[in-house]
């Protein structure tokens, strides 16, 4: 069952998508000829600068009067619409009163329904889109409103009327490149709906074309359109769907051949399930393995994976030597810093390793050594990055005086003042302490503020009213802490008259231990996407986890790890002779360095009423203009939008 804010997240997607599909598609955008300014704006508007477009229109509409102001007015509507631009469009549209009929009738319904869908109401789009289909409509409006009422079954999860939609709209598709871009148009909406809709509407129809889109829809969003699962499904799809038309679509990615899939046919886990560590052992394996399940039902043949429990002095370099004995093709392990740097010292592997943390940092990995872990130097590099997209580049730093507390400071540090910050000092603080006043009241200057007052008070010999003021030239806090203390030094920077300072933190700060985290409101923090935002293949994962293994909730990052691990080695396994191919992940967005460190682009989240809700993704938008084209709106988080009830 798909959540509400899930269908408003596919909706602003699917919408934004289409926009830019259907003026591409029709090379139309209305234009009235004759007018000043009009073959500008539709320059603008054909070479991708939609909200120029959308100035231009504005601009023409306000020397304007009549019915022709209202068709300027609503142009720019439309181009608003397809540079993403809701609130500008839904603000224009309130301004104008409901055509009678005719073409200004036309453009208002569909702008008010393309509103309609970017607030998650379908039925509402399709109350003002269904009329206008039974009319006799010029080529350029009956494209447009086909579309936007297939989008409007895509959101209520009717995904074959959709389909049947834009299969019946390439009717009014007079060339090759409107079709194709019809096409993409209805795989997009495939990819941002559910897969067990798709898989539900597959096995109930009997028309093979739609049943191929289905299909191949259900595995884009099983998969996410990688790794092993997708490799072999796509192959397998093209077996059973021949001279399918969603063929154009598998043609403009980067497949491999059939037959040139390649993946270990055996792998060895190692990892320690007994003693100390056994839990966190445990919790890998868990992630591991479902990731296998889930992948192996599109692998024609079954991997073989076989688990080694690692847990004394010596156990990694013998399980390692007795995994290759066993018929190992990659070994993933082992997962303590001491077992690592056991498995490193060997000048030889014969079979390729993913270790599950790193090396010391002047330590050289022999060939064939990768280095995977949660690692909170990304996170503080993910912070640093964070801060420097939002703007703000002069920062101050709270630390824990412990090692992981300098670790966390450099990384932040030298990402940071490389992005071209500066960070204007830092303190180290004492994580037992319950009181954080001196520390604060430094790194602030508040006590500078005391100072002053209290000399002035001397000079003028009697008492003055008085608020300590904070230090104004800084933008925020990267503030590295637990729960605990991070509780703590949030509520005391707001004591100390800093509370309107943006908090950057790491994931450190999110316990999982129940308790309300309120006094954390506000703070902003890096997060893999499997706590906080998981991609859509992986949604319900977190939840099942969590029913069938309560007691390792608080270590959900590991299972999220461990699924991680499985699908890395499907793309280390065949990058021994090239790069790996970044791989949208559990725990991040993962990619392989030069030295054989994975790292990770994390997610962000925000607390509020004392809980983690997450952020958008930086430059989200910008990435999916560029990758989908301004319809990508629909894929906009409710944050970004601003819903109104339209008029």
């Amino acid at each position: 069952m798909i959540t509400i804010a899930k269908q408003c997240c596919a909706a602003a997607m699917l919408l934004a998508f289409a926009a830019m599909l259907s003026a591409c598609a029709t090379g139309e955008f209305y234009g009235i000829s004759g007018s000043q300014g009009v073959p500008r704006a539709e320059r603008e508007a054909r070479s991708g600068r939609y909200a120029d477009a959308a100035g231009t229109y504005i601009g023409l509409a306000a020397l304007a009067s009549g019915d022709e102001q209202t068709r300027l007015t609503l142009l720019a509507i439309e181009q608003w619409l397809y540079a993403g631009d809701a609130r500008r469009a839904r603000n224009a549209l309130r301004a104008i009163p409901i055509p009678s009929a005719g073409e200004l009738l036309w453009l208002w319904s569909a702008d008010a329904a393309a509103l309609r869908l970017w607030e998650g109401e379908p039925d509402g789009a399709l109350s003002l889109l269904e009329p206008l289909s039974r009319q006799p409509l010029p080529q350029d409006h009956r494209a447009r409103v086909e579309a936007l009422r297939a989008d409007a079954w895509f959101q209520k999860n009717e995904p074959v009327r959709a389909i049947e939609l834009y299969l019946q709209r390439e009717i009014w598709l007079d060339d090759e490149f409107s079709i194709r871009q019809n096409r993409r148009r209805l795989w997009a909406g495939l990819k941002v709906s559910d897969s067990q809709v798709l898989r539900n509407a597959a096995e109930l129809t009997y028309d093979k074309n739609i049943q191929g889109w289905l299909a191949l829809g259900s595995l884009a969003s099983t998969t996410g359109e990688q790794g092993i699962g997708w490799g072999n499904g796509v192959v397998r799809w093209q077996q059973t769907y021949r001279d399918h038309p969603a063929i154009g679509i598998l043609d403009e990615m980067d497949l491999p051949e059939a037959g040139a899939l390649a993946f270990p046919r055996q792998i060895a886990l190692l990892l320690p399930l007994s003693g100390n560590n056994a839990a966190a052992g445990k919790a890998i394996r868990n992630g591991f393995l479902g990731a296998y399940f889930s992948a192996t039902a599109e692998i024609d043949d079954a991997q073989l994976i076989r688990l080694y429990d690692i847990n004394g002095p010596g156990d990694a370099l013998a399980a390692y030597d007795r995994a290759v004995r066993d018929g190992a093709e990659f070994v993933v392990g082992p997962l303590l810093r001491r077992s690592v740097s056991e498995l490193a010292a060997e000048s030889l592997l014969p079979v390729p390793v993913l270790a599950l943390n790193y090396l010391p940092g002047d330590v050289l990995a022999p060939p064939g050594f990768y280095q995977f872990a949660l690692a909170p130097e990304d996170e503080a590099r993910s912070a640093a990055s964070r801060t420097i997209n939002d703007d703000l580049k002069r920062g101050v730093a709270l630390v824990p005086n412990n090692d992981w507390g300098r670790r966390v400071l450099t990384s932040f540090t030298s990402e940071f003042e490389a992005a071209g910050g500066q960070l204007l000092d830092y303190r180290s603080y004492q994580p037992t302490d319950q009181d954080f006043s001196f520390e604060i009241q430094e790194l602030l200057a508040l006590s500078q503020s005391v100072q002053r007052y209290r000399r002035l008070r001397a000079n003028i010999g009697g008492p003055l009213q008085f608020d300590p003021r904070r230090r104004q030239d800084v933008d925020f806090v990267f503030l590295a802490a637990d729960a605990k203390a991070g509780r703590l030094i949030k509520s005391q920077l707001k004591f100390h008259y800093s509370g309107d300072l943006p908090v950057y933190s790491t994931s450190f700060i999110y316990s999982m231990d129940g308790r309300s985290d309120t006094d954390l409101d506000g703070v902003m923090f890096a997060e893999t996407p499997w706590v906080v935002n998981p991609p859509a293949w992986i949604a319900d994962f977190p939840e099942l986890y969590a029913e069938y293994w309560p007691a390792e909730k608080r270590l959900t990052r590991l299972h999220a790890m461990g699924y991680d691990a499985y699908h890395l080695v499907g793309g280390l396994f065949p990058a021994r002779t090239g790069p790996m191919d970044e791989i949208i992940g559990a725990t991040g967005t993962l990619t392989l360095e030069a030295d054989g460190r994975v790292h990770r682009r994390m997610a962000w989240a925000r607390f509020e009423r004392g809980r983690p809700e997450p952020l958008p993704v930086v430059d989200e938008f910008q990435y999916l203009l560029d990758e989908l084209g301004p319809d990508s709106f629909f894929n906009r988080p409710p944050e970004w939008r601003n819903p109104q009830p339209l008029p």
